[in-house]
């Protein structure tokens, strides 16, 4: 195939993948809706209980269960035609497929995705977070679409590296993971103050908050997806000043991008000790996580598309 008609694949791939995404936000949003919240929530390890079947949320109807495979049979075709825009997009320019923001983002969603599908394929009691990653991913990969778009074309200059193998994909799988860890520390908050309620003697509900996993789980998901991104952001923001030392001459020039991406890292480094921290456990420290995203989104779209400096070579005219 020839550079044009591999890019106009890619293209086409894109739109297949928000199609497939959008369907699998209908049917995670039939699953919370037909099934029953499970009596319990699985720990990390092991797969529900004997009454539910093999690998099965406790407690869920029948047709809940079935909406939430269709639901991950539609995420995971979503995975393999979101692949496949990065794959023909490579081909077609002969490099990396994350030199510019639309490629980045792209990149970033795809490993929030396979992070989600992870957990969830562990401990299918997870599947009731899909409405509340994939809602998001449509969304956001809409946007990319829209705003991000760049034509498929060789590398600037300033990105002709072996560091972008290295620098750019570390960054790609760190934000990725803190999206997932973000996520997963909203549902907590709000899941944790529902339980509060009950635990005050309020009735239960039987909207989709009710149907959430327990906010223990919630809380365990955010931290140990926050521990698995940490140390390769840690990697991701080194890589930079090694390779900045090389492009630039200096290792570190409070540059607005590498002054949040240091930003994002203290965040996170403040997360992951506020968790073990008596007082700072629970909400304070989920609030501190959700502060995580927000400054990653920021480093993402504001420092890119707004401010200038060094990094920016965003692919965006």
């Amino acid at each position: 195939m020839t550079p044009d008609s591999l890019s106009a694949l890619s293209d086409s791939l894109f739109s297949i993948t928000v199609a497939l995404y959008s369907l699998a936000v209908v049917a995670f949003c039939a699953q919370l809706a037909f099934g029953r919240r499970p009596t319990r929530t699985p720990e990390l390890v092991g797969a529900g209980t004997a009454a539910a079947g093999p690998g099965e949320p406790a407690g869920e109807s029948r047709q809940g269960r079935r909406w939430g495979l269709v639901a991950m049979g539609l995420t995971v075709l979503g995975v393999l035609t979101h692949a496949g825009v990065l794959v023909a997009r490579g081909l077609a320019t002969d490099r990396l497929p994350w030199g510019n923001m639309y490629e980045f983002a792209t990149a970033t969603v795809l490993v929030a995705v396979v992070a989600f599908v992870v957990f969830a394929v562990k401990v299918p009691a997870l599947r009731h977070l899909g409405l509340f990653v994939l809602a998001p991913v449509v969304l956001a990969l809409v946007l990319i679409g829209l705003f991000l778009y760049a034509d498929a074309g060789p590398l600037v200059a300033a990105l002709r590296s072996y560091w972008l193998a290295i620098h750019v994909t570390t960054a790609i799988i760190g934000f990725g993971i803190f999206f997932v860890s973000g996520i997963a520390s909203v549902m907590y908050l709000v899941r944790s103050r529902y339980e509060a309620r009950l635990a005050d003697g309020e009735p239960a509900q039987t909207g989709i908050v009710a149907r959430l996993p327990a906010a223990a789980a919630l809380d365990r998901v955010a931290h140990r997806t926050a521990v698995f991104g940490f140390p390769i952001w840690t990697f991701a923001v080194i890589a930079g000043a090694i390779w900045a030392e090389a492009a630039w001459g200096r290792f570190w020039g409070w540059d607005p991008k590498e002054t949040w991406a240091f930003i994002a890292w203290v965040v996170y480094a403040a997360y992951l000790h506020a968790r073990t921290t008596a007082g700072w456990r629970g909400r304070p420290a989920a609030w501190v996580n959700v502060v995580g995203l927000v400054v990653m989104i920021f480093n993402l779209l504001f420092v890119n598309m707004v401010s200038t400096g060094l990094h920016s070579y965003a692919g965006l005219s």
